[in-house]
């Protein structure tokens, strides 16, 4: 009597974002598990879904969570189009590998080809997830260094202008703002005296000089004024 094949459990996801850039629809990826499943002669038990969340974390996702369980307590295969649809953390992924080989599980991955049924896919796998997260930390690190960047030429890094200064003419460049560096200045000297957030207000006050919005200061911003001085 023929062994009969492992039960296939499909995950599928998408962001509002992803979807609208991407392409990658829940369809889409339904049809793609579906074919996968016809061509290697699994039965597919059931796909799970998560519509608009994002995968930067796994414990936050229901539909995952929901077909892990599933493959674990079946020792079947857990089928996603591609990784990132899985998660977006090497830590997340080989945590969910690591999960799903415990209970003798295993996990495909359509788009890089990867099957943790054999040696060669466990490896790939691993390998693959570091890469990934690679290129992720690079790209991270290229956005500090060029807002970094632009704060070293007082350039305009958020929708928010920081007070003491104002934006420039061209929508990039910070100016100076006098009145308000003033203020920065007195809380400087006030913060290095040790004097308490209560007292530095009462002295912007008696110097008049003003919050940017209303005309009393919010301790919150005095608090945050004095951690960037």
């Amino acid at each position: 009597m023929a062994e009969r094949p492992p039960q296939a459990i499909g995950y599928v996801r998408v962001s509002t974002e992803e979807q609208a850039t991407e392409g990658v629809s829940l369809d889409a990826q339904r049809a793609k598990v579906g074919a996968y499943c016809g061509l290697h002669g699994l039965e597919l038990a059931q796909t799970y879904a998560d519509e608009g969340l994002s995968g930067k974390r796994a414990d936050n996702r229901p539909g995952l969570q929901s077909a892990i369980t599933h493959t674990c307590e079946s020792h079947g295969v857990l089928i996603v189009y591609s990784l990132s649809r899985l998660a977006r953390s090497t830590r997340d992924a080989i945590d969910i590998a690591e999960r799903l080989a415990k209970s003798k599980a295993d996990l495909v991955s359509i788009t890089e080809k990867i099957d943790t049924t054999t040696s060669m896919g466990r490896f790939f796998f691993t390998t693959i997830a570091a890469l990934a997260q690679l290129e992720r930390d690079q790209i991270s690190e290229r956005t500090c260094m060029a807002l970094a960047h632009k704060r070293a030429n007082r350039q305009r890094v958020s929708g928010q202008i920081p007070y003491g200064y104002r934006l420039a003419e061209d929508g990039v460049g910070l100016l100076v703002e006098p009145k308000e560096q003033q203020a920065v200045e007195v809380i400087k000297r006030l913060r290095t005296t040790g004097s308490t957030t209560r007292e530095i207000e009462k002295e912007l006050q008696r110097l008049g000089l003003r919050p940017r919005n209303g005309w009393h200061w919010h301790p919150k911003v005095v608090m945050d004024l004095c951690r960037r001085a």
